[in-house]
């Protein structure tokens, strides 16, 4: 199989079916859990052209991102994908210890993978406190990646950091892949007061903030 065949079959479920479009990934047996809907019809594009597409943007448009759409973009994220529970996005030994919590103008939420739902930890508007850069105080959409060092695998606190950092990474990339499919715009940023969002947020001391990343419409 050569590059172009290769990219044309295999690509689309790299995309973690995100881009395949719902009916399709539950008709081969690949989806447990049903994202949005809202990006499924539009986000059509193969890996090859996603990876084309993919890049860091930090300008956005005001206009809010339509709730399926968001669950989309979170499923294609960490989301259950098989019916043993395990995700789009891999952790080392299945510890799964990768929260996203969501932050929005209209308020704090926290994605239920399981589910495939937000849930609602406040109503308060937290994205001033989402990154030192003044684009993240008025993208529609940040989202914020926890983990819980308890649960992640590892040697020592060096290695989970390496290890929490890593798993992190694959669920930026699938948000990065499935915005450069569907036409949004989206940065991962470090830049931020983990001591003040983590009590924002309401965090345990056995939880760290690994990243932030924000996404929108891109803006004209």
């Amino acid at each position: 199989m050569n590059r172009r065949e290769f990219f044309g079959t295999a690509g689309l479920a790299a995309l973690a079916m995100g881009a395949l479009g719902l009916e399709g990934a539950v008709s081969q047996g690949l989806a447990a859990q049903a994202p949005g809907r809202g990006a499924s019809s539009a986000a059509g594009k193969s890996l090859e052209a996603a990876l084309r597409a993919r890049q860091s943007q930090r300008a956005y448009s005001p206009e809010p991102l339509a709730e399926a759409l968001l669950l989309d973009l979170l499923w294609s994220a960490c989301g259950v994908n098989r019916p043993d529970g395990r995700r789009t996005a891999p952790t080392a030994l299945n510890r799964q210890e990768v929260e996203v919590h969501v932050i929005r103008a209209e308020g704090h939420f926290l994605y239920d993978a399981q589910a495939g739902t937000l849930v609602r930890k406040s109503g308060q508007d937290l994205r001033r406190l989402a990154g030192t850069q003044a684009y993240a105080a008025t993208a529609p959409v940040n989202l914020v990646y926890v983990a819980d060092m308890d649960r992640v695998a590892g040697n020592g606190p060096e290695e989970k950091i390496l290890t929490a950092g890593l798993d992190t990474g694959y669920i930026s990339q699938n948000v990065y892949l499935f915005c450069a499919a569907a036409g949004l715009a989206t940065v991962a940023r470090a830049s931020l007061d983990a001591p003040a969002l983590g009590k924002a947020l309401g965090l345990a001391p056995r939880q760290r903030i690994t990243l932030a990343q924000s996404v929108g419409h891109p803006k004209a």
